[in-house]
């Protein structure tokens, strides 16, 4: 007797932990597990600004799958399309061959891209800060505007070097903008020709608050600790436009820079047009227990589902964070196994721990269990969580030394040269244009069925 097949697409948090915990529960007799994703790691995304600031090397927080999964069958490459009526899963492999892959469970999470707007240049000259390489050129660009502004013989030249624009007042922007702009304050004391003052890091955001999840009073004290850096931080405002020296604010300001790092928030996978179901702003509606209605066998969970908050009610749906990610990734393979064995599906309810960031250095804020923590104390949670989180003691190990190396020896300022003659933007790092249509992947799956 053939076994179940299970696919799950996507090898971040959601689709990791689910892949790992069927792993747990299933005996080798009772599925076969396969999980799609492009890179052969699991990328611990909230530690990219500490790579992108040379605190942590790359290869610290890309997880190897090969150490985390031991039975299930990675498949290198992505997931461009879903015919569930046929139950079948077109894949683009890694040697860009287009294959295609059945199966009797399908657990979908595609993760998510960066979010743009029709802003003039946006998406010519901003970078954004989604994956490893993104976060290894930005840090190579960084250092390249201050080797660039201390070679210049003109002013305007290096002025526009000098000046960092950060768009996004969530944690992914804060935490690029506070980590850079220590790296930024370290380095200009290794440059006699370069005017520290003349160096500015700007964070802005459309919305009233920065990170209004940290609530009112530590809110403020991220906001106080970040000015008192010299970082000048705008809320309510956005970016107009977008040129090769300078972006332009709604505000009217005009401000000289060569460098936009984009985090203005996430959009579900372009997986999910692909399927025909109902989404609830761009996410794939789920039910309580992960579950698309109408379509057998497919779950649906981190980023890429609109999944019910259970604990807030009233028609809220959870977050993107990793934190729901992950357990939401058990409960889709508690389900899965549940429906393989004949058994009730369990509701996704959670408790919230918590929330951490990482200013850099010894500043940080935090909130673990409801208690507001900063400075220090709040620094030991952050990286005592972030230990905690990482799947592998491989993993642990090189992270924790990586911090211990920069706690005791300092910044560094080395930039390999990546892609240095080629400026690399938002569209260069995130593949949006390889997804088929609904009737492309009917094509598709129709050929291979009409062939046996």
């Amino acid at each position: 007797m053939e076994r179940p097949r299970i696919l799950v697409v996507g090898g971040g948090f959601a689709g990791v932990e689910c892949a790992r915990r069927l792993e747990r529960r299933l005996s080798p007799a009772e599925a076969e597990i396969a999980l799609v994703t492009p890179y052969s790691y699991q990328l611990y995304l909230p530690l990219l600004p500490n790579v992108a600031a040379g605190v942590l090397t790359p290869q610290s927080v890309a997880v190897s799958l090969r150490r985390t999964l031991h039975r299930t069958n990675i498949i290198p490459g992505g997931a461009i399309g879903v015919d569930t009526q046929a139950k079948m899963c077109v894949i683009r492999a890694i040697t860009d061959e287009v294959v295609v892959k059945r199966y009797d469970y399908l657990v979908l999470a595609p993760g998510s891209i960066t979010r743009t707007f029709d802003i003039p240049g946006l998406n010519q000259y901003a970078r954004g800060m989604k994956t490893l390489a993104e976060a290894a050129y930005i840090r190579d660009h960084v250092i390249a505007q201050l080797d660039l502004a201390s070679a210049t013989q003109d002013r305007a030249e290096r002025e526009s070097r000098l000046q960092f624009v950060v768009v996004g007042g969530g944690y992914a922007g804060t935490e690029t903008a506070a980590c850079l702009q220590r790296l930024t304050t370290a380095a200009t004391k290794r440059y006699p020709r370069l005017d520290p003052r003349l160096v500015k890091w700007h964070l802005i955001d459309i919305a009233p608050r920065l990170m209004p999840e940290l609530g009112d009073k530590l809110g403020r004290t991220a906001l106080d600790i970040l000015r008192r850096r010299g970082i000048d931080i705008s809320l309510g405002v956005s970016v107009a436009e977008v040129g090769a020296d300078s972006v332009k604010f709604t505000d009217g300001r005009l401000i000289p820079s060569r460098t936009l790092i984009w985090t203005a928030g996430v959009a579900a996978s372009p997986l999910v047009g692909t399927l025909g179901a109902e989404t609830v702003k761009g996410r794939l509606a789920v039910t309580a227990d992960m579950r698309v209605p109408q379509l057998d066998g497919v779950f649906a969970l981190g980023d890429a589902a609109a999944v019910p908050d259970l604990a807030k009610g009233d028609g809220a749906v959870c977050p993107p964070t990793a934190q729901h990610g992950q357990r939401q990734g058990k409960t889709v393979a508690d389900n899965v196994v549940a429906l393989l064995r004949n058994q009730p599906l369990a509701a996704y309810r959670h408790r919230d721990l918590g929330l951490v960031v990482d200013l850099g250095g010894a500043d940080a804020v935090s909130k673990p269990l409801g208690v507001e923590l900063h400075g220090p104390a709040a620094q030991a949670v952050a990286r005592g969580y972030h230990l905690m989180a990482l799947r592998t003691n491989v993993a642990k190990a090189r992270v924790a030394v990586n911090w211990t190396l920069n706690a005791t020896a300092g910044d560094d300022f080395v930039r390999t040269g990546f892609q240095a003659r080629r400026p690399a933007a938002l569209r260069d790092f995130e593949y949006t244009d390889s997804y088929l249509t609904r009737e492309q992947v009917k094509e598709y799956t129709t050929s291979l069925l009409a062939k046996g």
